[in-house]
């Protein structure tokens, strides 16, 4: 086990690919909000949750990561992802990756229940009300599906949204309507894709704010692409980098092709 020295709470913040690969500056936001928090935040070696994988029926590959993740993770107290979709696969899917193992069942199971995503691990878990960051302007919001739909995600970063000074939360029509990405899906359904994406492009577009935020990279990266192809000017950020103050880094845009072959 991974001792506490100050009696805090001992938080694996798991960082997601995304957010390593293309906005860092999301996991060191989730960071600073976890410390403000009064937790003891670490951040072990790590990889993919498998969700690539396990959407795409390859289930001995997410096994194997699984239980990689698992064994990385399993010593600290809680593990914190500022991602609904990698939350999800951690809490939801581990458990049913081995439910006819029961040695490894119970651990998925025991692993399962330390998991949160991180608007949900701030104010369910640790009950924090507000934060002490200001945002001067009127910001829309989108409900990722896999944060709403398998956790339950939708007031909690509202209510921490709330409490920062100077924001005005204007809400969208069908906040909660899918933005196209779902992982694979954009790429094995690119037209179907595309046509969702226009459609909530349009609903960001009617709400009339400058920035619109979300709690998934993949669904930022989703709508900024399509925004920048329609030449919009609005804003596309992970609610983390406001909760946290950190919103000096540019806003999320679509990755390169250049980005995207390396």
């Amino acid at each position: 086990m991974i001792s506490a020295t100050n009696g805090k709470p001992r938080v694996a913040l798991f960082v997601t690919c995304l957010v390593d690969l293309f906005r860092p500056s999301i996991g060191f936001a989730a960071v600073k909000l976890l410390e403000e928090a009064q937790c003891e935040v670490f951040v072990p070696s790590q990889t993919c949750c498998g969700q690539p994988a396990y959407n795409s029926g390859d289930r001995p590959l997410a096994k194997e990561i699984a239980l990689q993740v698992i064994e990385t993770f399993s010593p600290y107290d809680y593990v914190v992802a500022p991602s609904g979709s990698c939350a999800a696969m951690l809490a939801k899917h581990y458990p049913g990756l081995f439910a006819h193992d029961p040695n490894l069942a119970s651990r998925a199971y025991q692993f399962a229940d330390k998991v949160h995503e991180l608007a949900s691990f701030l104010t369910d878990v640790l009950g924090v009300e507000s934060v002490a960051a200001s945002y001067g302007r009127r910001v829309t919001f989108h409900d990722s599906c896999s944060g709403l739909r398998e956790l339950g995600i939708a007031k909690q970063p509202r209510k921490l949204l709330a409490s920062v000074k100077g924001l005005e939360l204007v809400e969208m029509e069908e906040s909660e309507t899918c933005c196209g990405f779902g992982g694979t899906f954009a790429v094995k359904f690119g037209e179907i894709s595309a046509a969702i994406a226009e459609r909530k492009v349009e609903n960001i577009e009617a709400a009339d704010a400058p920035v619109v935020l979300a709690g998934d990279l993949g669904c930022l990266m989703n709508m900024a692409g399509k925004l920048a192809r329609d030449g919009s000017q609005i804003e596309v950020r992970h609610f983390a980098e406001v909760l946290a103050g950190m919103t000096d880094e540019p806003a999320i845009c679509a990755p390169s092709e250049k980005a995207i072959a390396r």
